[in-house]
Formats: C-alpha cells, structure tokens, sequence
C-alpha cells in the first residue's frame, strides 16, 4: 500500500479558503459540500474558538495534494478512498476481482484448447 496516496492533503483545487474542508472530502469520500455545511454547523452550535483553531491548525500542518494525483481517474480515486476507509475490505474486493480475471481465462483457455469442431472450421478458414 502507497503511504502517499492514504495520506491526508490539502486540496488546493477545490478550495475555499485553505483546502482543508476538500482534503476531508477527498480522504473519506464524502461530498465536500456536506463536510463544509458539517463544518459550518459544527462552528455555530458550540465549537466556535476550537474549530476554528483546529482548522488553522490543520491548514498549518497538513502537505498539499501532489500535482501528480491531478492525473489519477475517478475509478482510482474512489479506489484509493476506499483503501483509506476499510483497507481489509479493498483487498477482498482486489482478490475478488483477480479470482474472477483468472475464472474467465481458465474458461477461454478450456473453450480454446477443447475438441471443437466448429472452433477448428473458423480457425481453418481464417487461414
């Protein structure tokens, strides 16, 4: 597992003040207008000096998001949040996903090297 990628960043692209509120998004998946409302909220019912110190303080302490995870797709992003979130849980659905590549290979092969007549009469007029 890269330690770059499950690591907590900034998001600079999607910022409103510092990307602190993006980067959460970006980390755990969740839609980043409902952890800044989260936030917002959390401020004005009672956590008014600590969020915002905590804020800053994060702001302060935590790396911007790499340039080169711009290029990633959106298939590898949701991939990498859920490696963060349930680490256990992306490598069943890797395994899954190789099991199931290696069932559909073992079938080509079987029809492939099978007795098949008609197989071998296209094979024949292909040459």
């Amino acid at each position: 597992m890269s330690a770059r990628r499950t690591k907590f960043y900034l998001d600079k692209r999607n910022r409103k003040w510092s990307g602190v509120c993006s980067g959460l998004a970006d980390y755990t998946g969740i839609d980043v207008t409902l952890v800044r409302v989260g936030v917002v909220l959390l401020t004005l019912i009672g956590g008014f000096p600590w969020t915002l110190i905590a804020y800053w303080m994060v702001a302060w302490l935590a790396d911007d998001r790499p340039s080169e995870f711009n290029s990633m797709t959106r298939e590898d992003e949701k991939f990498w949040q859920t490696v963060r979130a349930r680490p256990g849980a992306s490598v069943r659905d890797v395994r899954a996903k190789f099991r199931d590549i290696d069932r559909r290979i073992a079938d080509i092969e079987t029809h492939v090297t099978t007795q098949n007549s008609a197989l071998a009469r296209e094979i024949d007029a292909l040459r």
